[in-house]
């Protein structure tokens, strides 16, 4: 696999988490490009700017720059900008320059999430934003985090497409081997770009994740069912319960447990990806102590991610050119993950035919 994976930027992508965006001015990078991000004085909606000033591309999110209302006033020079990008004044004259303005990104606001458009804002449409109302609904708790990766986003795919890797790499965590040994079932709806990956175990081992946080004993049932929806959001849909409780047909059960597992892949620049990661659960959610082990304990597994991830990259820019790359069964999300992508940038990349 080739160590960087080009960008599909008609695509919407999960730029931050809705409570990192406030009347502070927040700089994130996303498909390599520069944004500012911060809330509208009066109802609180998210704007999004390139940040770069137009004069001598002073960064906007950087201190001295500030928010005078719903106008940012550059730090190093003072041009000002409204909330559509355009440039409302320059010092020492009144005139400003038609040129002289920032692009404004469309942003939608949804399930706790600020999702960002870099592509052509004529394509935006809002409603194919993929959801995952578990993260701000009455009922569920969920702890969440961000960590930056130097590694390409593919690679991040691929880690979240192929659970096996949980034997090894996250023992003593989230991983049994069970996991590995359990084949797979993978469907793909290419034209949605949706892949799922199943993998359902019978009699397993508790990892101590689910051990210490349910206080289940003994061998369990295991479901893992992954939703990806390319690019950005990955869902795994997570169940699990004592040995011989079959669940209900849609998913639910008094003696079971069920966890959302919600990850966002966004690419920051080439080699580098944001890693959103949140776990939801709709049990125990009045109990702290259960949720600060949730948070910790993943917080430890997405960090042996980021690990493996970062050396994974630089192993791969050392390779000689034309190396082969073997896959095997347990990799058909992944490569079916790849595919869509591949056509998601082609699709991207050819001219918009304007209609008469």
């Amino acid at each position: 696999m080739p160590h960087t994976t080009a960008f599909a930027r008609n695509q919407w992508y999960v730029a931050a988490y809705s409570h990192e965006v406030g009347r502070e001015l927040l700089g994130r990078t996303i498909l390599g490009e520069p944004l500012v991000f911060y809330r509208t004085e009066e109802d609180g909606t998210p704007v999004v700017l390139h940040d770069r000033c137009v004069h001598r591309r002073y960064p906007l999110s950087e201190a001295p720059t500030r928010l005078d209302g719903d106008r940012i006033v550059c730090g190093y020079h003072g041009f000002t900008y409204d909330t559509t990008g355009a440039c409302v004044y320059v010092p020492g004259q009144k005139r400003v320059p038609r040129t002289a303005r920032v692009t404004s990104y469309p942003v939608v606001e949804q399930d706790s999430l600020i999702w960002v458009w870099i592509g052509d804002p004529a394509l935006a449409d809002a409603d194919t934003i993929p959801r995952a109302k578990h993260l701000d609904s009455p009922g569920w708790v969920t702890v969440r985090g961000m960590e930056p990766i130097d590694a390409d986003y593919g690679l991040l795919v691929d880690n979240l497409l192929d659970l096996s890797h949980e034997t090894y790499l996250h023992g003593g965590y989230i991983g049994t081997p069970e996991v590995a040994e359990t084949p797979i079932t993978t469907e793909v709806d290419e034209g949605a770009g949706i892949v799922r990956v199943s993998r359902h175990m019978d009699d397993a081992e508790c990892p101590p994740f689910y051990a210490r946080s349910t206080g289940i004993e003994g061998r369990i049932t295991r479901w893992q069912d992954i939703e990806y929806h390319a690019p950005c959001l990955y869902l795994l849909h997570s169940r699990i319960a004592p040995v011989g409780v079959v669940p209900e047909a849609d998913g639910s059960d008094p003696n079971g447990f069920h966890t959302e597992i919600t990850y966002a892949i966004t690419p920051s620049a080439d080699g580098k990806v944001y890693d959103f990661w949140m776990v939801s659960r709709d049990w125990a959610t009045d109990d702290d102590e259960v949720t600060e082990f949730l948070r910790g304990n993943n917080h430890t597994v997405v960090m042996q991610d980021v690990d493996a991830l970062n050396l994974l990259q630089k192993t791969l820019g050392t390779e000689r050119t034309g190396y082969q790359e073997l896959s095997i069964n347990i990799d058909t999300g992944g490569l079916a993950a790849r595919r869509i992508l591949a056509r998601l940038v082609e699709e991207g990349a050819k001219p918009v035919e304007k209609v008469q």
